[in-house]
């Protein structure tokens, strides 16, 4: 055997004696009372640290997803612009010359039949927008009402986060479900489709949205965290479940 071989075995070897040694020191230092609260604000401050990399990522995973959209128009303004151009280069030497009506028509009568006009679209009623129900978020009372073998770890902050993103997939389900199916395309058609597949005679006239509404319209991760949150709303009556089809339906209260 080389030198060199023997001298990076030797270095591996004790390499993995120093790791074994500091296992075995921080386990000792574990065990010490007076480095226990040290220890417990070391393990707060993990917590607070995974939030905020869950933040971060949540951040990063919306600017790429406003990225794809500014490339989106970019190439549709490009589209516009070559198509302008092909215009302007492509213009027909002769075009139709006005008549003669058009030309002496007198100017009164096109004021008069704009005046017709703008009354008759003023009598168009408004339609006015219909209502989405949202969740309300927790209150400080709710929340210390709350068992604590149902919150854990879960923070006031935390619970009326999700509050909020159950409501945003809940305005974006029904937006939806409010359009004209004319003005769609096929993505939102498709799930113009599945909402209404997914409907009840138990849900009807109610507000209520699925997992896979939540994976659609929020950046949340349906884990079991998540689902811990939900516990807590159900407990706070701010949504019941509505099972069937193998399918669980979270009603807005």
């Amino acid at each position: 055997m080389a030198s060199s071989d023997l001298e990076d075995l030797c270095f591996h070897i004790n390499m993995k004696i120093s790791t074994i040694k500091k296992t075995l020191q921080l386990r000792n230092i574990g065990q010490e009372p007076s480095l226990k609260s040290m220890l417990c604000k070391i393990g707060h401050e993990m917590v607070l640290l995974h939030d905020l990399l869950n933040k971060m990522e949540t951040e990063v995973q919306q600017q790429e997803k406003l990225k794809d959209l500014l490339k989106e128009l970019q190439k549709s303004a490009e589209r516009d612009q070559n198509e302008a151009q092909h215009l302007r280069e492509n213009i027909p030497a002769h075009l139709p010359k006005p008549t003669q009506s058009c030309i002496t028509g007198p100017t009164v009568k096109c004021e008069e039949q704009t005046k017709v006009v703008e009354p008759e679209r003023a009598k168009k009623p408004t339609k006015e927008p219909r209502l989405i129900k949202e969740a309300p978020l927790i209150t400080a009372e709710e929340f210390e009402s709350v068992p604590a073998y149902m919150k854990g770890r879960l923070t006031y902050d935390q619970i009326n986060a999700v509050v909020q993103e159950v409501n945003k997939a809940v305005v974006g389900k029904y937006k939806i479900l409010h359009q004209p199916l004319k003005s769609m395309n096929a993505a939102v058609r498709n799930l113009y489709h599945r909402f209404l597949e997914e409907e009840t005679k138990d849900t009807k006239g109610e507000f209520f949205i699925v997992e896979a509404d939540i994976k659609e319209f929020t950046q949340l991760k349906v884990d079991k965290r998540f689902h811990s949150i939900l516990n807590i709303l159900r407990h706070c009556q701010r949504v019941r479940e509505v099972r069937g089809s193998r399918l669980v339906r979270y009603v807005i209260c």
